[in-house]
């Protein structure tokens, strides 16, 4: 069995809104970017990246001979808040950033979700830990 997801994978066309909701709104250490094919951040031992779905599409170079690789319509990414407090701090920063929260659930075994959108509407969920015991 694999340790760990090490990288989770987002696509969206402009690289800049990304990068300030992702390094902004939700405040995650850059890594790195180019400016016309990703934006890579840290989020604890791994790794959040965003690839420009066209060019991401296609094989990669030489130098970096990467498959090509891509998903159409928006993906999906949650992360873990601790508890109901911080899941509150979260859900008041993205009110004070003007995002719109999609949804507030509580699940069935009493764990809660927020789901937002980011601006290339992929939909990103924070879940108390709780949710996957």
């Amino acid at each position: 069995m694999p340790l760990s997801v090490l990288e989770t994978v987002l696509y969206a066309e402009d690289l800049e809104s990304a990068q300030w909701f992702y390094g902004t709104v939700l405040d995650l250490p850059l890594i790195s970017r180019h400016p016309t094919r990703q934006v890579f951040f840290r989020h604890g031992t791994g790794v959040l990246l965003i690839f420009a779905p066209r060019i991401s599409a296609s094989p990669g170079t030489s130098k970096m001979p990467v498959p090509p690789h891509g998903a159409h319509g928006p993906g999906h990414v949650a992360f873990a808040c601790e508890d109901a407090h911080t899941l509150d701090q979260w859900h008041a920063r993205l009110v004070t950033h003007k995002i719109a929260i999609e949804r507030d659930l509580t699940w069935p075994n009493g764990a809660r979700s927020v789901y937002v959108r980011d601006p290339a509407q992929n939909s990103v969920e924070f879940a108390e830990r709780s949710l996957w015991p």
